[in-house]
């Protein structure tokens, strides 16, 4: 299972890219409201999430989260308690944490990025706390994959449909959409 957080100002194209290419990968995939079920993204778009935070259970069947950045989203992912356990949780038992745009500075905030690699959104680098500033759009260091932002969020989804099923399988789902 794999939960992609949604919080009030989430950058859309960040969020919905992942969620697409995973489902098109067979992953199951959870959308999780922080706040409410109703959820607007910093473009006012509105998305009902499958469950709510409070309501996303932390098992060993969590295999994946996704932190969509936009503001005041990120803000308001990190604000979260339920969200930081999430995090928490996945750091410790070596699951899959992506991030992309500003939400990598979560991960900053909480020294999970001391000695790895990570991008983020332009202006962010001094967040991301320990962290060697890598190049290129996508940054795959262990179970930590981050992103610059809106624009890469097709390699972002793609990398962590990899890093959820196989390399082959994301090189088939860039090849369905007709990606590159």
């Amino acid at each position: 299972m794999i939960y992609v957080y949604l919080a009030e100002g989430f950058e859309e194209t960040e969020a919905i890219t992942p969620i697409d290419l995973l489902r098109r990968a067979g992953k199951n995939v959870v959308t999780v409201g922080v706040g409410d079920n109703i959820v607007k993204g910093s473009h006012g778009i509105p998305v009902i999430t499958d469950t709510i935070v409070q309501e996303a259970p932390l098992s060993d069947e969590l295999e994946m989260i996704v932190l969509p950045g936009g503001m005041p989203g990120t803000l308001n992912l990190e604000k979260n308690e339920y969200v930081r356990r999430a995090i928490e949780y996945c750091h410790e038992n070596n699951r899959v944490i992506g991030a992309i745009c500003a939400a990598p500075s979560i991960l900053g905030h909480m020294n999970i990025l001391q000695g790895r690699k990570a991008v983020c959104y332009t202006g962010f680098e001094k967040e991301l706390y320990g962290a060697e500033i890598a190049d290129g759009t996508v940054s795959v260091d262990g179970n930590i994959v981050t992103s610059r932002g809106a624009g890469t969020a097709m390699d972002f989804a793609l990398a962590l449909v990899e890093k959820a099923v196989s390399k082959e399988e994301s090189q088939r789902q860039a090849s369905a959409v007709i990606y590159r």
